[in-house]
């Protein structure tokens, strides 16, 4: 394994939860959450030799996810919409606590919005600052300030009409 290829899996490394976040965000029921997670590191990977270093890395991480993610779903509205509950998901619902029923039902009320939306509440629960946000996204940090807040309203409005 060359120096480059050890820095990348480093990286992936360090990054997992973060990926494997966004992906979580983006799964449809016709891909699951492992092949989108295998989608980003790839870009990831063919894009690693061309990163400049002129931002974050956690910054180009989520650009890549977030667009590789974005590309998926385009890809997927084409496809026929495929369920399947096996047994073994049906037990893990009903054994889920109070907490983790509520962080389902708030990832089920992101997964309603838009993709920007998703992006940005995304990166917003991940603690990014305003201006990590307003680079990763390449809006205006005012634009970030307004988005956020719209889109926190709407979370609101979601709630209350389930």
């Amino acid at each position: 394994m060359d120096t480059q290829e050890r820095e990348f899996v480093s990286l992936i490394k360090e990054y997992e939860r973060v990926i494997y976040k966004v992906c979580y965000l983006y799964v449809t029921p016709n891909a699951s959450l492992e092949d989108l997670y295998q989608e980003v590191v790839l870009n990831l990977w063919k894009a690693f030799p061309k990163f400049r270093r002129e931002c974050k890395i956690s910054t180009w991480i989520y650009r890549i996810a977030l667009n590789t993610c974005i590309s998926f779903m385009r890809k997927e509205k084409n496809l026929p919409e495929i369920v399947a509950l096996t047994p073994a998901d049906a037990e893990r619902t009903e054994e889920w606590d109070e907490t983790q029923a509520m962080l389902r039902k708030l990832y089920r009320l992101i997964n309603r919005l838009g993709q920007v939306e998703k992006s940005i509440i995304l990166l917003y629960l991940e603690e990014k600052s305003y201006e990590e946000i307003s680079e990763i996204t390449g809006l205006t940090l005012t634009n970030v300030a307004t988005k956020l807040s719209r889109i926190k309203e709407k979370l609101r409005r979601m709630q209350k009409e389930d």
